[in-house]
Order: C-alpha cells, then sequence, then structure tokens
C-alpha cells in the first residue's frame, strides 16, 4: 500500500510485516480459496522434480505454505526477516526436528549448504529498489544446487506498486531469467483486483 503517498521504504516494509502479523490470519492465508490454490500449485512445482533432499523457504510469514511443504523435505531452512514469523510458524509446526530456523534478510543470509530447491514467494516486492530485488536474486542463485529449482511468486507489477511497492512478478521475472531456465509459469487469480499471481520454476544449469 501506500505510505502517506509516497513508496514503501525499507522500514516501512518491516513496520507493515511486524504489524500485518500480529493479526490472526495475516493476508488471509488460511481461509482464503485463492491463496490455498496459489499453495496447491506453489506444492506442484516444488515436487515436479521428485524427492526434495535440502530445501530453503524464503519468508514463511504464518506458516500456511511452510506446513505443506515440510513434510517433502529431507531437510528444511526457513528464513524471514521478522522473528514474530518464525515464532508463529515454530509454534504451528510443533518443532519438527528436520527444520532449521533462521531470522535473517533474504539479501544477506548465506550458508555454506546448497540447495535442491528454493521457494521464495511473496517477498521480494519488499525489498526496496530493483537493485535490491537483483542482490536478493543473485545471492539465492548462489546457494542454488546445479540442477537445482527455484520456486518463485509474486503479484504483478500493476497490484504491487498500487500498493506502494516498486516492483513485482514480471519485474523479478526478468531477473531471474537473466541467471537461471524458466521451466514453467502460471498465472494465478481470484475473484478480487488484488488476488494476482505469476507463479514460475526456474532450473539452474
Amino acid at each position: 500500500m501506500l505510505l502517506g503517498g509516497r513508496i514503501l521504504t525499507q522500514v516501512n516494509n518491516y513496520q507493515l510485516l511486524h504489524s500485518e502479523l500480529a493479526a490472526e490470519d495475516p493476508w488471509r492465508l488460511d481461509g482464503n480459496e485463492f491463496e490455498r490454490e496459489r499453495h496447491a500449485q506453489m506444492l506442484r512445482l516444488s515436487l515436479s522434480q521428485g524427492p526434495i533432499t535440502n530445501a530453503l523457504e524464503v519468508g514463511c510469514a504464518a506458516g500456511a505454505f511452510t506446513k505443506i511443504l515440510a513434510p517433502h523435505c529431507k531437510r528444511l531452512t526457513v528464513i524471514d526477516v521478522v522473528p514474530q514469523a518464525i515464532v508463529r510458524t515454530r509454534q504451528r509446526m510443533k518443532e519438527p526436528s528436520h527444520i532449521s530456523w533462521v531470522v535473517a534478510d533474504v539479501q544477506q543470509f548465506s550458508t555454506k549448504l546448497l540447495f535442491d530447491l528454493i521457494v521464495v514467494a511473496e517477498v521480494l516486492y519488499y525489498l526496496e529498489d530493483i537493485a535490491a530485488m537483483r542482490d536478493a536474486v543473485r545471492n539465492l542463485v548462489s546457494m542454488l544446487a546445479p540442477g537445482g529449482h527455484l520456486v518463485f511468486g509474486s503479484a504483478l507489477d500493476a497490484n504491487c506498486q498500487r500498493w506502494g511497492h516498486v516492483a513485482g512478478a514480471e519485474t523479478v521475472m526478468a531477473i531471474l531469467n537473466e541467471m537461471l531456465i524458466e521451466a514453467e509459469r502460471l498465472d494465478c487469480r481470484g475473484g478480487s483486483a488484488n488476488e494476482d499471481c505469476l507463479l514460475a520454476r526456474f532450473r539452474k544449469i
């Protein structure tokens, strides 16, 4: 959204995320048909190459997608920049031993592990500008194993800009296509103007 008529800054975005997470069902991720279908398609894309050995989920929100992804992963690392998101998701998941939890920014997070699956959905438009989005994508690609897959999802540019963010799906997908091979894409739409999402699966050579 627009904050005082201005594009949201990184500090504004963090505060917005923190306040939204105070709601019982932030962003209606549990009770909305559009969100359930979006998550079903994200899971299908995530499982398209078979069993997942080592996965990274970027931005867990309140854990709606974590809950359905985790059973298919031998190991899963979950990161979120908002500590409250990690707390809520851990409570929801009841601490399964194969999940690691990290409070971290997508641009700064690093590990020696390589992931055969990275999922980053409805996250990158919270970054301050396109340069930050490019840095985040480059960082994620560096942690993706050869032959690994990245599943991306985001509201379209027009909606993201209407909400006060700098850009959305089309912009980030263009960046992803510079670094990875696009394998599949689909357009999810719901009944309201706010319910649109591009989903895509990318592969690292």
